[in-house]
């Protein structure tokens, strides 16, 4: 019997029903809600996990993931465009906008910026 071979960065993801092999690049946003993640797939899917934010903060930020709020976390590959704002918004590939908090709204430019270049 052959083994799986994942190429794709991912992690495994302890979910209700066992654990779940998560590839990085499939993920759009992540949401905090609570003591609870939710995340926003490439696929239109969703997975709510009692992880909190956090968690997955520590996880993707090397991987061109950033926090633009206290309850987003964004894979930065699938911004389209930024309008700012007090703190602005960033349109995702999905249609999606996610608000971009004041505080953080000065990091998230230059590091997304870093990450582009």
């Amino acid at each position: 019997m052959e083994a799986f071979v994942n190429h794709h960065p991912s992690f495994l993801l302890p979910t209700c029903k066992g654990i779940q092999v998560i590839t990085i690049d499939s993920i759009i946003r992540i949401e905090g809600i609570s003591n609870y993640s939710k995340l926003f797939f490439l696929d239109g899917k969703t997975l709510v996990v009692a992880k909190l934010l956090k968690w997955f903060e520590e996880k993707l930020t090397e991987k061109k993931f950033a926090r633009i709020h206290k309850t987003h976390l964004i894979n930065t590959k699938f911004i389209c465009q930024y309008v700012g704002g007090t703190g602005g918004k960033v349109g995702l590939s999905n249609g999606e906008w996610v608000p971009v908090s004041k505080r953080k709204k000065q990091f998230f430019i230059k590091s997304w910026m870093a990450m582009s270049a």
